[in-house]
């Protein structure tokens, strides 16, 4: 066998936990994989004395030097964070060694600063992890696909969200509820902003449609909408029309001339005769629609300890076997640099609930109000609503044909200022995801 391949780990939290455990139990089976034994040589944490699972002379509080140990081969970052892990992995690049992160903020921040170290150096730069935890995801779209266009990736990409809207369609409680009992269960934060707001897909989001479209798409770039606005009476809404609610990371070209990229994250109507509506739980799901391939679909946990220490492990593994073969894994592609349209012109369809004044017209101008913004209607369903409720009117429900965002969003300010219109209750994008929205009448 050649040389050790040697390892350092940088974090120790539930994730790393479990790439020590993975590294110790399965280190002959590595070392035949690899064609080399993977050793673990250090693990950098804050608090050393506070990981009595990890051998005490692995352990250290300086990252920084261990890192740039001459010894050091690979490096495995799952602190999280833009910094300190920004500059501990740009040294590690600039000094060749291999990366393993499932740092998904600091590659949807700046990755391309990483992206260029590793070229520069000729090192390995793998995050197979960043995304959807253990579902092979990331590799395909980088190698398997890399000779193929590919047209949308779309899907559920963040477990705790998927979570709470499950429970809400299911159980009816509300949203806040719901959220207690992910937090209880383990599956939310005691800080859930960057599930709940919509951060964590947003940054995932910009990675797959970086991979996807060979465009280098930030953060920044990606539209988002959480889901603490979403309420009951918006899945009972959705379950109406034959639909359910479920938190979308959408990346997709979008014609035109220029041909652009469109990259969001929002909760939306999904058919239930979609398969992404049966995704229940704390469980992923993407979409990938290729003009080749065809329609792919890749399920299953995206978060937790053991599931992301798996993609981590197949990454490590990846890396050493380019060192003991003296090469390496495939280089960024970001040749086509298309741009990125804003969402206010992305096309999208909306669902909207409004109560209006129950009498002859109103109908018609409501509809003349929608054409004046270049808005067509798909389908409209009226229902007289019941005075003792509390109403005062008829409820509509109307659903677009695709229009630009902000002629919807203008639509719906408009339909608040009309006397005819007693209030705008609920406003839902819905997406059918390549397939017709035949619940809805839209095709």
């Amino acid at each position: 066998m050649s040389d050790p391949i040697r390892v350092a780990l940088l974090g120790c939290g539930t994730v790393g936990g479990e790439v020590v455990r993975l590294l110790g139990e399965q280190s002959v089976e590595l070392a035949a994989r690899v064609g080399a034994p993977v050793e673990l040589v250090g693990v950098a944490v804050r608090r050393p004395h506070k990981h009595p699972e990890v051998p005490a002379e692995l352990l250290t509080a300086d990252a920084s030097g261990l890192v740039n140990r001459p010894d050091v081969d690979v490096v495995v970052e799952v602190i999280g964070g833009i910094d300190p892990a920004r500059g501990l992995l740009l040294d590690a690049l600039k000094a060749g060694r291999g990366v393993v992160t499932a740092n998904k903020a600091l590659l949807a921040e700046d990755g391309v600063t990483l992206a260029e170290a590793a070229d520069a150096s000729g090192a390995d730069l793998y995050y197979e992890a960043s995304v959807a935890g253990a579902i092979p995801l990331l590799r395909p779209l980088r190698e398997s696909l890399a000779g193929d266009k590919i047209n949308r990736v779309a899907g559920i990409v963040n477990g705790t969200t998927n979570f709470i809207l499950s429970a809400m369609a299911s159980s009816g409680t509300g949203y806040h509820e719901a959220l207690d009992e992910a937090t209880e269960l383990g599956y939310a934060e005691a800080d859930p902003s960057a599930d709940v707001d919509g951060f964590d897909a947003q940054a995932k989001a910009a990675i797959l449609a970086t991979l996807a479209f060979h465009t280098r798409v930030s953060a920044a770039d990606v539209y988002c909408e959480g889901i603490s606005a979403v309420t009951s009476a918006d899945i009972a809404a959705a379950e109406a029309v034959g639909c359910t609610v479920k938190l979308l990371a959408i990346c997709e070209r979008v014609p035109g001339e220029p041909e652009s990229v469109s990259a969001r994250v929002y909760p939306a109507m999904v058919p239930l005769g979609h398969p992404l509506a049966s995704v229940d739980g704390a469980y992923n799901a993407v979409f990938v629609e290729a003009e080749a391939a065809g329609q792919l679909m890749f399920y299953g946990q995206g978060a937790g300890g053991a599931p992301t220490a798996s993609a981590i492990m197949g990454d490590l593994v990846a890396v050493a076997r380019n060192r003991v073969a003296g090469g390496r894994g495939p280089r960024e592609s970001a040749a086509a640099g298309l741009p990125i349209r804003p969402m206010g012109a992305t096309p999208t369809r909306y669902h909207i609930s409004l109560e209006v004044d129950d009498r002859a017209g109103v109908l018609a101008t409501i509809a003349g109000l929608f054409a004046q913004q270049g808005v067509s209607i798909a389908t409209v369903r009226q229902d007289v609503t019941p005075r003792d409720a509390g109403a005062r009117g008829a409820r509509l429900v109307i659903v677009t044909h695709l229009a630009p965002d902000a002629a919807l969003a203008a639509t719906v300010a408009a339909l608040g200022e009309l006397d005819e219109v007693f209030g705008v209750d609920r406003v839902l994008r819905v997406e059918n995801l390549g397939r017709p929205v035949t619940a809805l009448g839209v095709t």
